[in-house]
This record gives structure tokens, sequence and C-alpha cells, in this order.
């Protein structure tokens, strides 16, 4: 899938390249990632599990990620879950987030999914304001706990 609108274009990251570019506005997300190398080595590990990441390019420099894969339980059926989903903050004002989420959605019914679901912190308003301007509503609380 690619959407370009102005000079910004929405396209998977598939190559190794391409994902290594996606390490600067995900570390902001997970700032646990070492590098540009573990993100890499932990994404082909979660594509094995269907996971794509769509970004928000400007040339070759990516300024924000949507990672969702397609998933299927008796709570939802068929559904996406969006795993990830950040825009670099000095960008944050050209609507990316809101094309990102649009088009994760228009993918999600096109692979015949009847929701979209996603997880944010109890300590993110602003994430949470966001999630709701774009119609998303929390319908629950999301538990647990470290195993290590």
């Amino acid at each position: 899938m690619t959407i370009a609108n102005d000079e910004v274009s929405l396209r998977h990251a598939e190559h190794d390249d391409e994902l290594r570019a996606c390490y600067t506005p995900m570390v902001a997300l997970r700032p646990g990632l070492r590098d540009a190398e573990e993100l890499l080595t932990r994404i082909r590990r979660q594509q094995a599990q269907g996971y794509r990441l769509l970004a928000a390019w400007r040339g070759g420099e990516a300024l924000g990620l949507a990672g969702y894969r397609e998933q299927d339980n008796l709570i939802y059926g068929r559904f996406v879950y969006v795993d990830d989903l950040v825009v670099r903050e000095d960008v944050r004002r050209e609507q990316l987030g809101e094309r990102l989420l649009t088009a994760v959605a228009d993918e999600a019914r096109r692979l015949g999914c009847a929701r979209l679901v996603l997880d944010t912190g109890l300590g993110n308003p602003l994430a949470q304001r966001f999630y709701f301007r774009q119609g998303l509503l929390a319908a629950g609380m999301h538990f647990g706990r470290s195993l290590v």
C-alpha cells in the first residue's frame, strides 16, 4: 500500500535499510530499544507473527509509524491490533498519526476485519485524547505482570 499526499507518502517498511530508518521515531515510543539493529531483529521476529510496519516517509526519512497485525480471538473475531503508533514530535501537527491510523483501518477493512484495537498507557493522556478524536473508545483495562 502506498498513499501519497503532499510530499509525505505512506508505505510499508520492508527492507532492512527501511526498517533501520524507522529507529528514530520508534525509539521515542519504545525507549528500551538499544539501536537500529535491535529494532530490525525484533521486527523480523514479529513479522513471523504477521506484524507489518507502515511508515510516513518524507524522502528516505521515517516521520511516523504504525506497526500492526491481523489477529483472531473469541472477543472480537478477526481484527487488526495496532502494536505501535508514533509520530516524531517535530511533525505532530501534520496529521500523520491520523493518516497512519486511517490507512491501517482501511487495510483492516480490506482484510475483512470488523475492529481495530490498540492499547495505551493510563498515564498517557495526550495519546488518549488523540484516540478519542479518532473515534476509538476505551473498552476495558489491559492487565499484565512480569514473569521474570
